[in-house]
């Protein structure tokens, strides 16, 4: 707990003192796709699983965000298409591509933080 806290923190010190960083949110992370592949997106544009895209509550569409999963630092970026997710203390919802390439696709959840580009 305290060496996440410590990297959230850290996370933080940096985005701070990055004059790009415009946006900074730890929290959870789930993925969607397969119910959803070839339906509309809230954005308009046709939902792919297979693309590196991601639905989130409140970002403007088309915004690119850094997710890093805080459990194993990976990071990956995607677009902001859709909104979403609606369920708990979830920030983010990950395409299947996404998730895949994070590693947590199998868990279904993990904890990370976003920062936008």
């Amino acid at each position: 707990m305290i060496k996440k806290v410590a990297s959230i923190v850290a996370l933080a010190a940096v985005l701070v003192s990055t004059s790009t960083a415009a946006y900074a949110q730890c929290g959870g992370a789930s993925w969607y796709g397969p119910g959803f592949n070839g339906k509309r997106a809230a954005s308009g544009q046709i939902f792919n699983e297979n693309a590196m895209t991601a639905a989130h509550r409140s970002l403007p569409f088309g915004s690119k965000v850094v997710v890093t999963d805080q459990r194993t630092g990976e990071k990956v970026q995607v677009t902001i298409n859709d909104r979403g997710p609606f369920h708990g203390g979830r920030i983010i919802d990950l395409s299947s591509a996404a998730a895949s390439k994070l590693g947590f696709r199998s868990r279904g959840t993990t904890s990370v933080c976003i920062s936008q580009l």
